[in-house]
């Protein structure tokens, strides 16, 4: 609903896409392609997924009609040798990556590809491709990881509004104080963050994104953090940008 409902997250990824230097392509990790094997999309027109269901007939009318790069695409299957990267033809943008960059981007006139993720694959491979996927960046490419640090739909509270339960703000800031610190080793162990970790990440494909993004980091590179906050009770809302920002614009 944050694709359609005005809220602070919204106008803060609004106010991301006027800090970030404008990127040639988009590379998106979503938590809600999760494969057996990796693969990418490659057609130039992909298509806007609504992969949910029980919500408002406006949300199914989104469409994000930004182009996909075959070449970008080949680069990155390139990059990830000799992990082998399926070609895809399918997919397309599901709502981890449109709902998101509708507001970052609201033009859709960036090239958009999509990489999944192995979900037989422990977290470190994960990691470890972000670090493959490193040299786009000097390429003009924004990598942009989509999910939640703290994500447990079964104990989500609908009353709990810009609150969390004290086991998920405690993992929440485990996880920013490991970002602060460049801790990269305990965010891949993130089972070990906390004691109630298996709470607030039951699963690991909303948490795995972020491991992209960190992978791509350069030592000692600028972090900050344009959203903090948690919602109904089991979800933060803590985006993290690595990078440069033009002054003033992330605030």
């Amino acid at each position: 609903m944050n694709a359609i409902t005005p809220n602070r997250y919204a106008a803060a990824w609004r106010r991301l896409g006027q800090a970030l230097p404008r990127p040639k392509a988009i590379l998106a990790i979503s938590a809600h392609w999760l494969t057996r094997g990796t693969g990418v999309t490659v057609m130039p027109a992909p298509r806007t997924i609504h992969d949910f269901g029980g919500f408002p007939q406006e949300l199914y009318e989104v469409q994000y009609p930004a182009p996909g790069s075959p070449e970008l695409a080949a680069r990155i299957r390139d990059l990830l040798r000799p992990v082998e990267v399926a070609l895809d033809h399918s997919w397309g943008f599901d709502h981890g990556t449109w709902s998101v960059l509708m507001h970052v981007y609201s033009k859709a006139d960036i090239p958009v590809v999509q990489l999944s993720m192995d979900g037989t694959r422990p977290p470190l491979f994960h990691y470890e491709l972000g670090r493959r996927l490193q040299p786009l960046r000097d390429e003009g490419v924004l990598i942009v990881g989509s999910g939640n640090i703290v994500h447990n739909l079964r104990a989500m509270d609908f009353t709990a509004e810009g609150r969390g339960y004290p086991w998920a703000e405690q993992f929440d800031e485990a996880a920013a104080s490991a970002l602060r610190r460049h801790d990269h080793d305990a965010l891949v162990a993130f089972d070990q963050l906390t004691a109630d970790a298996s709470l607030s990440v039951p699963t690991a494909e909303h948490y795995l994104p972020l491991l992209y993004v960190l992978g791509a980091q350069a030592k000692d590179e600028p972090l900050a953090f344009p959203v903090e906050g948690m919602e109904m009770g089991s979800l933060s809302m803590r985006s993290v940008a690595i990078g440069a920002l033009k002054s003033g614009g992330a605030g």
